[in-house]
């Protein structure tokens, strides 16, 4: 049976695992662990789950990846969500999925070669029922597109979710998690055969095995173990617009302009709209990230230019109407996580580095579970950290990264 509480001071405690971190990838790392029958303990230092970087994201999943190594955890991971009550094995869940698809769309002839590119890839790759929309097709389709959209690609198994209802669905279905909210990580120890204890302000937990699921906290948490790792924080934004404008089509998909890295998908009361801004700097992790008082204004800018209904809606809005949160994404050199195993230090696990954590989530939680028990051998798996000294890696080229 798993607890979700806040504990008092305590002088210690044992488990077989702990897991740091209760976003989404935490909890799912947890649920897998202890349906293996390991006594895991989860640390967060938030009053509550899924409460920092995965409540601040898109709340999106998607099939299509060119990675190899990114589309082994995506693939499962759908199907996971698809099936998430049988996952948990709880029947009361409800974790609004909503596959409506991701829309990758550009007016650039040049690009049309990279989206050709892009779908055999995923069929080289066994991704199912991504299709290239050309033309007239394309705006049949999707008569909301500008008449200057040429090309998109369209997976309609991709969408979003409720990242909220997902973490908890994990927790709730976890067999043996002490989840340990509100207790925050203040050193971690070795002995001569590894990892020993972790040091909480609440109390010492002694364990020999740790996984590093603390997200845009994940470098300073290795750090206290002794790994320096190249890790990249970088502050992303999302507006949330508020309106019941009829131009807005509530079955869109997530829709993504390759030219000038914006998107938007309908939320309910209104649309979401962002932009990546390639040259944002790295930034100190936080969890008060300041916004930036334009940034709705400039997405909302940049998605009109192939979805112009957004310039009428935009005629009507007032300041209380748009509301901007922001969260970090973790890069690493090659864009990729980081799952599995240190080499250099002997019972610290990783699953972290994400810009992509909710969608990934629950294969990647999975895997970990499956090193730690040894159905998976960490010289098989391509996300493994040792990956940067060998000097194994390159960057891929999925869209929006």
């Amino acid at each position: 049976m798993s607890e979700i509480m806040i504990p008092q001071n305590f002088t210690s405690k044992t488990a077989d695992v702990v897991v740091i971190g209760g976003g989404i990838v935490g909890t799912s790392t947890a649920f897998w662990l202890s349906r293996e029958g390991l006594k895991v303990i989860l640390v967060e230092k938030r009053d509550g789950l899924s409460s920092l970087t995965t409540a601040a994201s898109a709340e999106c999943f998607r099939t299509q990846f060119t990675e190899k190594s990114m589309a082994d955890l995506a693939l499962p991971s759908v199907e996971m969500f698809e099936n998430f009550r049988d996952v948990v094995e709880l029947t009361d869940i409800d974790i609004h999925l909503c596959q409506k698809g991701y829309l990758f769309v550009t007016d650039d002839q040049a690009q049309v070669g990279d989206l050709e590119k892009a779908i055999q890839t995923y069929q080289a790759l066994g991704i199912p029922g991504t299709e290239l929309i050309v033309g007239e097709d394309l705006h049949d389709r999707f008569p909301f597109l500008g008449p200057k959209a040429l090309a998109a690609t369209f997976n309609n198994r991709d969408g979003w979710l409720s990242t909220h209802e997902t973490t908890y669905g994990f927790a709730k279905g976890a067999k043996n998690v002490a989840f340990f909210m509100k207790t925050s990580v203040t050193g971690i120890h070795k002995d001569n055969q590894g990892i020993c204890t972790v040091e909480t302000d609440k109390g010492l937990i002694s364990t020999r095995l740790i996984v590093n699921c603390a997200g845009p906290y994940a470098g300073i948490i290795g750090k206290m173990a002794g790994l320096d790792m190249p890790l990249t924080t970088v502050r992303r934004q999302k507006a949330f617009v508020r309106t019941n404008h009829p131009l807005v089509p509530k079955d869109a998909p997530f829709t993504v302009d390759l030219e000038n890295h914006s998107y938007w998908r309908p939320e309910a009361g209104g649309v979401l709209c962002a932009w990546v801004d390639p040259n944002e700097p790295e930034s100190t992790p936080s969890d008060e990230l300041a916004t930036d008082w334009d940034f709705a204004a400039e997405s909302i800018h940049r998605v009109s230019r192939l979805n112009p209904f957004f310039e009428t809606i935009a005629d009507d809005l007032k300041a209380d109407d748009i509301d901007i949160s922001a969260g970090h994404y973790v890069y690493t050199p090659d864009d990729k996580p980081v799952i599995g195993p240190c080499d250099e230090i002997k019972g610290l696990h990783l699953n972290c580095g994400y810009w992509c954590g909710v969608m990934l989530s629950p294969a990647a939680g999975k895997r970990v579970a499956d090193i730690v028990t040894g159905k998976i051998d960490n010289k098989e798996n391509p996300l493994r950290y040792s990956r940067f000294k060998d000097g194994d890696f390159e960057k891929g080229d999925t869209f929006l990264k």
